[in-house]
């Protein structure tokens, strides 16, 4: 056979098969077309129009999964981001404030992300509400920071929430208790998309209610979602009425993400004149965040790179501390009028995240989800700003808990600063075992917060708990095997030691 002839056979089969691969696509388009309509009659009138809203746009998200084939990263393009494309936080605070921040403080939205649930904690409800610190939770927290800004400059800054359908209740109730707050707080939800079914990829859930069977079969389809949810509930018109301009979005489990003056100053003052729509706060890698979210220049423009979407073969590359030496911390700035236009130009654009997951009764489903950061690469003169560590201050388990906890950090108006007695910035590598996981078991481990102000690490694994004043400096490694239990008593000072299963004290 010629080579010619071997070539089109060759290429009328690979036609053959993407023709095919089409027409499957298309059938399955229709067939999770024909389920999202069946559901949607099942909606109550009031509820009618919010859920065409959130299954219209889960549509879309699952129009583009069928679409895009293999990692949506080519590797070959991805370069190192220009230097002025992440400035040093320095430079920025160099500049210095303004007389009238009062009035820049004034065009200002804080906007905490609020749809999380304890449970990787072990508690029940939302994850704001979970104490952090002299009983305050991180809801508290989040509201005295803002309230004494508004005292000390005289503004008007609000919070905005976004709640899922998962905390918007629980979150609700808790609000009243701030009605004599000098902070205006509003809320609304994101979206409530359905699972699939990893093998027929239909959505599992049958009707619009999320209660008996049907609990699992909803899901928040990530923080990405803040653009369109945001948007449909027009609320972010209503704050372009106000006079807004700038949304301050981050986690509310990061404690370190407050507001800040000199970056808010630089946005509403350019240096070069051309207003920045976006800017993302970045910090040092450490070996701890090696699957951290990266900023690099792709096709001309600032793009976030997350793990899922690097190659196998390049993941090694992706963790390395000397080539991608910064990661995202999800502190972002963000223009109001940028994310009006760009949603009315349906013109985000944010790679999707296929999340796995199995549900109780064995079932795998995939869910579909985007980040907020990933936006980054739509919005015009993007920035990045490479700030402290302290600004990235996360709680999301508990040895991040015995950290925020500890005499570490000093408590002021709502934000925590480490403690000017700790002889070096760093914090402390804190690994606490499974015995501790759960919020209610690690509290009743610990009678008293040890003092920690000289740890540079601790491990602890099996039975173990602490007495009152305890007092941890340097490497502390305590392991009680199996069976074993280790109390440290009152008063104990235990530095550079390994404490094992019979409670021998070694130095380390």
């Amino acid at each position: 056979m010629s080579r010619y002839v071997q070539d089109l056979s060759k290429a009328m089969s690979q036609d053959g098969a993407s023709q095919f691969q089409e027409v499957i696509r298309q059938e399955l388009e229709l067939s999770v077309k024909k389920e999202l309509e069946k559901i949607l009659t099942t909606a109550p009138s009031h509820e009618f129009e919010h859920t065409k809203k959130d299954l219209d746009g889960f549509r879309k998200l699952f129009h583009r999964f069928l679409q895009e084939k293999g990692p949506s990263v080519d590797w070959g393009k991805i370069q190192r981001p220009p230097e002025d494309s992440i400035q040093p936080y320095e430079k920025i605070k160099a500049r210095g404030l303004p007389d009238n921040i009062s009035s820049v403080l004034n065009k200002l939205v804080v906007v905490k992300l609020n749809g999380g649930l304890g449970t990787s904690m072990g508690c029940k409800g939302p994850k704001s509400l979970i104490g952090v610190r002299n009983e305050n939770t991180f809801l508290d927290l989040t509201v005295q920071q803002i309230e004494h800004l508004n005292k000390t400059y005289n503004t008007d800054v609000p919070l905005v929430l976004m709640n899922s359908f998962n905390t918007d209740e629980d979150t609700k109730k808790i609000l009243q208790k701030y009605n004599h707050c000098r902070v205006k707080i509003y809320t609304f939800n994101q979206s409530r998309y359905p699972r699939i079914n990893k093998e027929s990829l239909l959505p599992v859930a049958k009707d619009v209610s999320y209660s008996g069977e049907n609990t699992e079969a909803w899901y928040p389809p990530g923080h990405g979602d803040i653009y369109a949810s945001f948007y449909n509930s027009g609320l972010l018109d209503t704050l372009i009425g106000e006079g807004k301009e700038y949304i301050f979005v981050s986690n509310i489990d990061n404690l370190g993400a407050t507001v800040d003056l000199y970056i808010l100053n630089h946005l509403m003052n350019p240096p070069n004149g051309k207003p920045c729509e976006f800017v993302m706060e970045v910090t040092n890698k450490t070996r701890a965040d090696v699957k951290g979210g990266t900023l690099t220049q792709y096709e001309g423009k600032l793009r976030l790179v997350e793990i899922a979407q690097v190659p196998k073969a390049h993941v090694d590359e992706f963790k390395s501390v000397s080539k991608f030496k910064i990661f995202n911390t999800n502190n972002l700035w963000i223009s109001l009028a940028a994310v009006k236009r760009l949603q009315e130009q349906n013109a985000i654009d944010m790679e999707i995240i296929v999340n796995p997951k199995t549900l109780d009764g064995g079932l795998n489903v995939i869910q579909l989800e985007t980040a907020v950061g990933a936006a980054i690469k739509s919005f015009e003169n993007s920035l990045g700003i490479n700030v402290p560590r302290s600004r990235f201050l996360p709680v999301k388990t508990t040895s991040d808990l015995l950290l925020v906890m500890s005499n570490l950090y000093s408590l002021n108006a709502g934000s925590l600063t480490m403690s000017e007695k700790r002889e070096f910035p760093t914090v402390p590598l804190v690994k606490l075992g499974s015995s501790f996981t759960k919020v209610q078991d690690y509290l009743r481990r610990f009678e008293s917060i040890p003092d920690m102000l000289e740890l540079d690490h601790l491990t602890v694994s099996g039975d173990v708990t602490f007495g009152k004043n305890v007092s941890l400096k340097g490497t502390v490694i305590i392991i009680a095997n199996h069976g074993d239990r280790i109390d440290i008593p009152p008063g104990a000072v235990l530095e550079n030691k390994i404490v094992s299963g019979n409670l021998r004290i070694l130095d380390h």
